[in-house]
């Protein structure tokens, strides 16, 4: 093939989600790294076996920061590099169509967007949030990870172009485990919308909407407007606990940290930086 392609996974404790994850990217990667964060169930060992390159680094408290240092320290070789998460993989139709479309693109091109599709309980949530790509190719040596708690991004100088193939976030752990993991992320998402890291326009339109409110409003827009309902029991748990409990959960933990942090709309950020060190977590910049 004329395309080269660096895959990174980065992982902890992932034995649930590995091997599928590395056995669906095998067939058109050059190399497979996994960065693991110390994992103690297996994952190393199974990443391995199906000939993974594994690293391992101590997890630094931010995603973006163990992502910049793969990209910093592996010894990549690929022309191109796809960053995955270990409970997401690539369509057949995508693995089909890739190569020919990555050998196909002109030198000005950097990077290159997925549609992101999403697994809930098992069944594919096809209504409710309308297409959303995200940038997960680029060439070596281009893209690096924002600084931000959640939801970040690659950022690159030159042009991004679309592909026509999708990734899915499936991810095959329990509720419970559902549950308290995105408990971790209302905090950090808190902190992005009090110190307004919410680069997009319907971010910044979301942030201005009044406190809970604005959960409620999202799940009907989505479970409703955006017909959500038709994805079953399935589709009404997903946009409940992902658009309305989630979202309330946010809220509820910027109206505590404005409590915490002074009164005030926008907290100090100093006061912010000194609770978060409480609860071990570090502000982008001070990494």
């Amino acid at each position: 093939m004329a395309y080269t392609l660096s895959v990174i996974i980065l992982t902890r404790n992932e034995q649930l989600h590995i091997r599928r994850c590395i056995e669906r990217i095998r067939p058109i990667a050059t190399e497979i790294f996994v960065v693991d964060s110390c994992s103690t169930d297996g994952t190393q060992a199974i990443a391995r076996s199906l000939g993974a390159t594994v690293v391992e680094h101590p997890w630094p408290g931010l995603y973006a920061v163990q992502l910049n240092w793969a990209l910093d320290n592996l010894p990549l070789t690929g022309d191109w590099v796809l960053r995955l998460d270990a409970d997401e993989y690539l369509t057949d139709e995508t693995l089909q169509a890739l190569p020919a479309f990555l050998e196909g693109l002109p030198d000005d091109v950097e990077g290159v967007t997925l549609r992101l599709g999403r697994v809930f309980l098992g069944r594919q949530m096809r209504h409710g949030l309308g297409t959303i790509r995200l940038l997960r190719l680029f060439r070596r040596g281009r893209g690096r990870c924002e600084g931000k708690l959640m939801d970040e991004h690659i950022e690159l100088s030159g042009r991004t172009v679309d592909f026509d193939g999708t990734f899915f976030d499936h991810n095959l752990n329990d509720l419970s485990w559902w549950t308290r993991k995105h408990d971790g992320y209302a905090l950090r998402e808190a902190v992005d919308l009090l110190m307004a890291n919410d680069a997009t326009s319907k971010k910044r339109l979301y942030r201005r909407l009044p406190l809970f409110w604005r959960a409620a409003a999202y799940f009907c827009y989505r479970y409703i407007v955006r017909l959500g309902f038709l994805d079953g029991r399935e589709g009404f748990l997903w946009h409940f606990l992902q658009g309305w409990w989630y979202r309330t959960l946010v809220d509820a933990k910027v109206l505590e940290l404005r409590n915490i942090c002074g009164g005030g709309v926008e907290p100090p950020k100093a006061a912010l930086r000194d609770y978060l060190r409480t609860k071990g977590i570090l502000l982008p910049d001070e990494h």
